[in-house]
Order: C-alpha cells, then sequence, then structure tokens
C-alpha cells in the first residue's frame, strides 16, 4: 500500500497489488465530497428533509467518506448511523499520514479521523453528537443485510474491472434489499452492466455528471 498525493492535494492510496487507487487521481476529497456527499447524502436531504438517516458504505477504505459525513451530520444537524463494510482495514502506519484533516474545516477533524479508525470494530460507536459509526471487518458476501435498514449506500468498492465480484448481482441484490423505500444508490462507477443489474432490481437509474476527470457517475432511487 502506497500513499500518494492526488490532483486536489489531498492523498488517496495506491494498492500495489490490484494497481488500483482507492480515489480519483484527480482529487480524492473533491471526488467524494462530489459523488458521495453532494450527489448522495445532501441529495436525500434536500428530497426527505430527515432528522435522521442511515448509511450503509461499502468500502470504509481510508475513512474518508466516512469523515465527509461527519461533518455535514454537524452542519446539516441531522443525525447520521453510518454502517462501513470493510474485508482489509488499513493500519494506524498509514491512516495516521493521511491529509484529509487538512482539508476540513473544523479544529477537531484530525482527533475525529483518528477516531474513526480507532473505534473498534463490529460495535456502534457514537463518535460525535450526531453521528454513530459501526464499522464491519468483514467481506459483503459472507454478512446479513438487515431489509429496508438504510437510506443510502455509498458504493465505493474497487473498479469492476479490478473487484469484478463486487459489482454482480448477487452482491448488488443483497444491497438493494437493504434500502428502504425512496432510498439512494450513489456510487462513482457508471459501467453498463451496473446500471442494467440495478434496473433489474427495480431501481429508477440516473446517470449524472462524474466529478472531475470522470465522465459520468450513478444515482439509483428505490
Amino acid at each position: 500500500m502506497k500513499i500518494i498525493e492526488t490532483g486536489d492535494g489531498s492523498h488517496s492510496l495506491l494498492n500495489e497489488s490490484l494497481s488500483e487507487t482507492y480515489h480519483s487521481v484527480h482529487g480524492a476529497v473533491q471526488e467524494s465530497v462530489y459523488v458521495f456527499i453532494k450527489n448522495g447524502l445532501l441529495d436525500f436531504i434536500q428530497k426527505n428533509k430527515p432528522k435522521e438517516i442511515s448509511v450503509l458504505e461499502i468500502g470504509f477504505g481510508t475513512g474518508l467518506n466516512a469523515l465527509l459525513a461527519l461533518k455535514e451530520s454537524v452542519e446539516q444537524k441531522t443525525k447520521i448511523y453510518y454502517t462501513s463494510i470493510e474485508a482489509s482495514p488499513i493500519g494506524e502506519e498509514i491512516y495516521s499520514q493521511l491529509n484529509y484533516a487538512k482539508h476540513i474545516i473544523r479544529a477537531d477533524a484530525d482527533r475525529l479521523f483518528k477516531q474513526l479508525h480507532s473505534s473498534p470494530w463490529n460495535l456502534p460507536i457514537s463518535v460525535a453528537e450526531n453521528f454513530v459509526l459501526k464499522k464491519i471487518q468483514s467481506k459483503i458476501q459472507e454478512i446479513v443485510l438487515p431489509p429496508s435498514a438504510f437510506d443510502i449506500v455509498f458504493f465505493d468498492a474497487f473498479a469492476p474491472a479490478k473487484q469484478p465480484e463486487m459489482w454482480e448481482l448477487p452482491v448488488l441484490t443483497k444491497v438493494v434489499l437493504s434500502l428502504k423505500p425512496k432510498g439512494e444508490f450513489v456510487t462513482y462507477c457508471a459501467q453498463g452492466q451496473l446500471k442494467r443489474n440495478l434496473k433489474s432490481l427495480g431501481l429508477i437509474v440516473e446517470t449524472l455528471p462524474g466529478p472531475p476527470g470522470k465522465r459520468e457517475m450513478v444515482r439509483a432511487l428505490k
């Protein structure tokens, strides 16, 4: 695992065994904000005005999406229950070097980021007043997801070319069944087969303009 600097100055990781980065090389924070926060979390809040939101993230990875969601839980005054599934967590020697706190306008961003990573696995932990985190260390294929439990899915697995099993119908079916009615599925990927699979599961699929460096992304509504 190698730390790299992306186009907006924020870090990402290069998984050298897969030759795949965790985020866009054009900007890690920029991509996560655009795909998962603006077109996912904030879109859902604007449409539904909830007091609480349940988020399911497929791929905790660097913890960037969780940190950005935590920030929004404060700014939007909305309680977020954030469940994240990760088969291969990164260690402290890696996450302690990542510079995301510099890109988040909060005095305690560094402390919160490290707390997201150091919180125990498989238990719900109140990281901040409006943010409850439950990290599950497992492959998505090996766990049972509760039906109709989540408002939003952040689908942030490695790309289909690198991790095809994550994008196939059995995993997508399990994830979609865990979405509540009116729930949203958001991902950076806009692969044609993904869109066909989501439509076959009854979702309304939107192809949106992508973040800088990427032509398209997908948001699907239940």
